[in-house]
């Protein structure tokens, strides 16, 4: 069957036209990346941003799995001779994955059951006899299909197994199944009983050693905290209904006399239900929270990530590089504005005899590689270290000082790449160096880190891994291609998010350059091994080449639009490089003259954008922050201080913010703002100078509690993409509820049923 009856449902879902997701498709279908599409076939797609796209590709990969899982069935069932008219129209008219499941059920092959074994000792008619609810002498009907060869030896025997047989049709039963699932969707509460003798080990549960709320007012956050505490074999959880609701639909549909036949059917419902149905929709509810609380922590992950990876570059600036420590002293690199390692020592600031030779050494390296800016990790000994740079009188004043993030530095340190980089070097000089370079270009530096090790994710280790990767894998795929590679700079890494090359092409585009010089020009790409022009095409309007032959290699103006702005000029009588730099000569072109079938006017005024800003970095220009130069350890926090801080992640529950004192303070949802936040992202992003209230210390468990209230000098957060759309514990009895999650609790409300 073909897709296209998909495309309708795709457009009324996402809000776009048909048109839109039948280009959509077949660009993807064809290989086609989200960042190429997005940027350079607007006119195909109708402009859809790289959320749409996205959506688009998400939605068609997902009917496109369940019309797979629907033949699976159709075939399955006929090959058991069963399949009729009616059937199979049911099995079309299916829309979720568990409708679907629900009309096979009764078809499915399965283990020898209660049923089963009833079946096969002849009482399935005693079960149609009593599930017809007529009056009749129940017993004297029994009575009749007692046999001691079947193992069936009193009426007593015969009743339970025909009940057994009843109690399977009804837990087999679609319309039923859909209703109970409709109630656990509805009034299902989450419990969670810590496991007896686990008290002490599970200490960091304690919240919910006894803990019950609605299912559906449960954020995902915590849900993922319970699951944890349930996979350590420390809680227990139990979701469901009231019991007595969940009959009450079930008798209502099946109990349909008064009489002892009824009587039968009544006592069959009631141990389906409690036998069969509600284990089996729990594990629904378990899955299709757990798939919900996933795509929300992903998301969080995600997002935090976009916001570090866009962080604001430093730029191409001669760097000194510290990696702080006490008592193994700071490793010290000086970096040149490619990077490029040129010196590395150690210096031992902390120790009163070493301090005037570690001054000394710091002078000299910042005068003899004329440094420009000094970036210092923010690990331990990263405040003291800082002082004590700061403390050094006779350095330049324009030399800016500098804390940088180091999360995930030591990760790159003890990688392969990082081996293969600097085979000759410690590793600790290694992490220097990614801090420098960290600072000049995150980007840059951060790609060659797996995206799990940066430090800005919300329960990742409990998540789908597989979905965790790809979307993480995107974000960075996307956050590469947004600013653009210089391909005569860009490490094997980087250039391996660019659209349509992955790890092998990069390889070669390095092996190439090594062997041949610089890129001269875009056209050069195609002489590199296995670049095929489809690859080139994806690529090419995201790589760079500062000092090309063609004037648009250093812009993001696709070679396949080249021949457009070479009109423009010739219209103009003037030169491309005259046309990029004279903003009057630009005013004069009519882009309606230059629209064609296949270049419309999104497409133009893409190039007239660039031929403005040429190759510009949308990313922000960076500004120089600093500590508050009081504070340095927990220990010097005083409740009510204001202080300057960075937010260093981003969760459901609030924002973790980095004051200079080795331990991230924790602004909870209700400490964001004067006024209700429902969703942290919408007040804070990654990266994000703020300036928090001390609320909270404690000293002993290093915990900070932060407060953004009335602290209006705090930056609003910019997206940096199209947007798509310690907690206080909840308790009975807390005097401090959560505030509700909404956004869970609305997808919970409106979900249908996708999951796996």
């Amino acid at each position: 069957m073909s897709d296209t009856r998909f495309y309708k449902k795709i457009a009324l879902q996402l809000g776009i036209r048909e048109q839109q997701v039948s280009a959509t498709v077949d660009l993807l279908d064809e290989g086609a990346t989200i960042p190429f599409i997005s940027r350079y076939r607007k006119e195909m797609t109708g402009s859809l941003d790289e959320v749409q796209v996205a959506n688009v590709r998400d939605e068609i990969e997902r009917l496109r799995a369940l019309e797979k899982r629907r033949e699976a069935i159709i075939e399955s069932i006929e090959g058991q001779g069963k399949l009729t008219p009616e059937l199979i129209q049911q099995l079309r008219a299916a829309e979720t994955l568990s409708s679907l499941e629900d009309i096979y059920l009764p078809y499915k092959p399965k283990r020898r059951t209660r049923a089963t074994i009833a079946k096969e000792k002849g009482l399935e008619p005693l079960a149609t006899i009593l599930f017809e609810q007529n009056k009749i002498d129940v017993k004297a009907e029994a009575e009749k299909f007692i046999s001691e060869d079947k193992d069936v030896k009193t009426k007593e025997d015969a009743l339970a197994g025909a009940r057994d047989i009843i109690a399977e049709w009804v837990n087999e039963n679609a319309e039923a199944r859909d209703k109970i699932r409709n109630l656990f969707k509805r009034e299902a509460t989450i419990k969670s009983k810590v496991l007896k003798g686990k008290e002490e080990i599970g200490e960091k549960f304690k919240d919910y050693f006894e803990w019950e709320e609605p299912l559906m007012n449960c954020p995902s956050h915590r849900l993922l905290a319970i699951r944890r505490g349930e996979s350590e074999e420390v809680l227990s959880i139990f979701i469901a209904p009231p019991e007595e609701s969940a009959l009450d639909i079930l008798q209502i549909q099946f109990v349909t006399g008064n009489n002892s036949a009824s009587e039968q059917v009544k006592l069959a419902v009631n141990d389906s239900y409690e036998r069969m149905m509600q284990s089996s929709i729990e594990s629904e509810m378990r899955m299709m929270t757990k798939e919900l609380a996933d795509e929300k922590a992903i998301q969080v992950f995600a997002d935090n990530l976009r916001e570090l990876l866009l962080a604001s570059p430093l730029g191409q600036k001669a760097i000194l590089a510290i990696d702080p420590g006490f008592r193994t002293g700071c490793k010290v690199v000086a970096l040149d504005k490619q990077g490029k390692l040129l010196e590395d020592t150690v210096i031992y600031p902390h120790e009163q005899n070493k301090l005037f030779h570690a001054k000394q050494t710091v002078i000299a390296l910042c005068a003899k590689h004329d440094l420009e800016a000094i970036a210092i990790g923010n690990g331990t000994a990263g405040r003291e270290t800082e002082t004590f740079i700061r403390s050094i009188e006779e350095l330049p004043k324009e030399i800016n000082v500098i804390m940088v993030n180091e999360s995930g530095a030591s990760i790159y340190s003890a990688s392969d790449v990082a081996r293969e980089e600097f085979p000759d070097k410690d590793i600790t000089v290694r992490g220097a160096v990614s801090i420098g370079r960290r600072l000049a270009d995150p980007l840059a530096e951060l790609v060659k880190i797996d995206a799990k090790s940066i430090g800005v994710g919300q329960y990742q280790h409990d998540v789908d891994q597989y979905l965790l990767k790809k979307k993480l894998d995107e974000v960075v795929e996307s956050s590469v291609n947004k600013v653009g590679v210089e391909v005569n700079t860009a490490s094997k890494q980087l250039l391996t998010y660019v659209s349509g090359l992955g790890p092998q092409l990069a390889r070669n585009i390095v092996e190439y350059r090594n062997e041949n010089g610089p890129f001269k020009s875009r056209k050069e790409l195609l002489k590199v091994p296995r670049m095929g022009e489809k690859a080139y095409e994806q690529a090419a309007g995201f790589m760079r080449i500062a000092n090309g032959k063609h004037p648009l290699d250093k812009s993001a103006v696709h070679p396949e639009s080249y021949h457009i702005v070479e009109k423009m000029a010739a219209d103009l009588n003037c030169t491309i490089e005259q046309l990029m730099s004279d903003k009057e000569l630009r005013k004069q072109i009519s882009l309606q003259k230059y629209v064609t079938e296949t270049v419309g006017l999104p497409t133009l005024n893409d190039i007239m954008n660039e031929l403005d800003k040429p190759g510009r970095d949308p990313r922000k220009s960076f500004e120089v922050f600093a500590f508050d130069d009081s504070v340095h350890e927990i220990k010097d926090l005083k409740i009510g201080m204001k202080l300057p801080g960075i937010v260093t992640n981003v969760t459901n529950f609030g924002a973790f913010v980095d004051i200079g004192v080795h331990q991230d303070g924790l602004v909870h949802i209700s400490q964001l703002s004067n006024t209700y936040v429902s969703d942290p992202n919408i007040v804070v992003k990654v990266a994000q100078k703020v300036t928090v209230t001390v609320t909270e210390v404690d000293v002993q468990r290093k915990r900070i509690a932060l407060s953004m209230k009335d602290n209006v000098s705090s930056t609003p957060a910019q997206p940096s993409k199209p947007v798509s759309h310690t907690n206080n514990s909840n308790k009975k009895g807390s005097a401090k509820p959560e505030p509700p999650a909404n956004d869970f609790a609305s997808q919970l409300a409106a979900l249908k049923d996708k999951f796996k």
